[in-house]
């Protein structure tokens, strides 16, 4: 009688078996499909930018406190190594720029959008692979 009953359950468990071996194999799957993803990195430019602006006429200046966001660490170093062709063309950007450029709103934000261009082209032609995902200004002021 024992040998039945421990056949029968013995039979009941190899059945079962393979549904939780799948379900198992299933949630390994899946969580390998899914790697962590790679917290970003913010470089800070250094000092603050102030410019002056705006052409002929009174003085205006602009200042301007940023950050690139880059998406690995070999990016991180090569906006770092080559700081100093960055810092020179954002402040010629930012000098050329016109009150009714950076008036508004939209303007302020083409104006971003242009010198994150100018961050990545330089990456772009000086390392061949740029890894920056965008920039910000941190803090945006301007003296009329």
């Amino acid at each position: 009688m024992v040998t039945r009953l421990s056949l029968a359950a013995l039979l009941c468990v190899l059945l079962a078996a393979p549904s939780v071996w799948a379900q198992e194999e299933a949630e390994g799957e899946a969580s390998e499909e899914a790697p962590a993803k790679a917290p970003s990195i913010y470089i800070p430019l250094k000092p603050a930018f102030v410019v002056n602006y705006g052409g002929k006429g009174r003085l205006r200046y602009l200042r301007a406190e940023l950050s690139v966001r880059v998406s690995n660490i070999s990016a991180a170093g090569s906006v770092r190594h080559h700081m100093p062709f960055i810092r020179n063309n954002l402040v010629l950007l930012f000098s050329r720029q016109k009150d009714e450029d950076i008036d508004t709103q939209e303007g302020k934000e083409l104006l971003r959008l242009a010198a994150l261009e100018e961050v990545r082209s330089i990456i772009e032609l000086e390392d061949e692979e740029s890894g920056v995902v965008d920039l910000y200004f941190n803090n945006f002021v301007i003296q009329k």
